[in-house]
């Protein structure tokens, strides 16, 4: 193995300490939270060197459940985490300087330590956070805890928390996939960044099955019952609510506040997922939906043939 790196190699790891140098400037992790009474939403971001956005009334809120507040100034993270990620982007440009393949496998090891170690350390912040109750709090529910979810999406009684990557943790995650590609082989892993970029890009978030007896409509709060009903819509960030009848989904779509990617429907014969717009809809009295609305959808024209009623398209529906 040769111990130099080619010319295009070094311009590339330069490149990428540049990218981690951008990390400073923005938000690393945010975490969204959505509630009736926040039709537009609170979002809380972690950048290196502190906590922006709706910080204060996250923190007015918390005071209610007893969970402690957050300042800036309390957490030593946010002191040394400037330093380490300007640390990792200056080793970047030595590498590339210096020209020694060992030197950049070892920054490539550094790199993935600090990665790993700072989910770690998020993850226990988290769980101190949402564990750590204040027992005076106004609002107590016995063997409740609050703790935020580290990735992905969770329900924290009438809040919806979603926790993902911000611009920074994108520019984070994208430099560290692509060292460990680059690793290997610098052809092969130009590749397989492409490709897996085209990947991300093609990739979309599609609809949940619905647990019945345990779902409970976002828009009326009743229980799943019926399997012939259903509706979801998913926002651009993958975000799936739930709706028991077409009358909650359109009300929510009505109240707004959602980013929505898809919506879909149950076929009414066979309970499989239809996106909306390809759906054909039929509104029967007979039908006796959960919430009144007593439309049902189906894939196709043959399948709807066998009941009576007034055929609509989504898009009569929807306008």
């Amino acid at each position: 193995m040769q111990r130099k790196l080619s010319t295009r190699f070094r311009a590339v790891i330069f490149m990428l300490s540049l990218a981690m140098v951008a990390v400073l400037y923005f938000p690393i992790w945010k975490i969204e939270l959505a509630a009736p009474q926040y039709p537009e939403g609170l979002t809380l971001k972690i950048a290196a060197n502190g906590l922006r956005g709706d910080v204060d009334i996250v923190n007015g809120l918390n005071h209610y459940i007893g969970m402690q507040t957050l300042h800036t100034e309390d957490f030593i993270e946010f002191k040394v985490l400037p330093f380490i990620i300007g640390g990792l982007a200056l080793l970047g440009f030595v590498v590339a300087v210096m020209n020694n393949r060992k030197l950049y496998y070892a920054w490539v090891a550094l790199f993935l330590l600090v990665a790993i170690v700072s989910m770690v350390d998020f993850y226990r912040w988290e769980y101190n956070y949402g564990h750590n109750l204040n027992p005076e709090a106004p609002i107590r529910v016995p063997g409740m805890a609050y703790q935020p979810p580290l990735l992905g999406y969770k329900q924290l009684l009438n809040f919806g928390a979603y926790s993902i990557p911000d611009i920074g943790g994108w520019i984070f995650i994208g430099v560290g996939a692509a060292l460990v590609l680059l690793s290997f082989k610098f052809k092969k892993g130009f590749f397989l960044i492409g490709g897996l970029m085209l990947g991300l890009q093609s990739c979309s978030s599609g609809p949940a099955p619905i647990k019945y007896g345990q779902d409970a409509c976002d828009f009326c709060k009743m229980g799943f019952s019926d399997k012939r009903f259903g509706a979801e819509i998913v926002t651009k960030k993958g975000k799936v609510f739930k709706y028991d009848d077409v009358h909650c989904l359109l009300a929510a779509v009505k109240a707004g506040g959602q980013e929505i990617g898809g919506i879909y429907l149950l076929d009414f014969t066979d309970g499989q997922w239809i996106k909306a717009e390809e759906s054909r809809l039929l509104h029967s009295t007979s039908f006796h939906s959960p919430m009144g609305s007593d439309i049902a959808a189906f894939a196709d024209s043959v399948k709807m043939k066998s009941f009576n009623g007034e055929s609509l398209t989504w898009k009569e529906l929807y306008r």
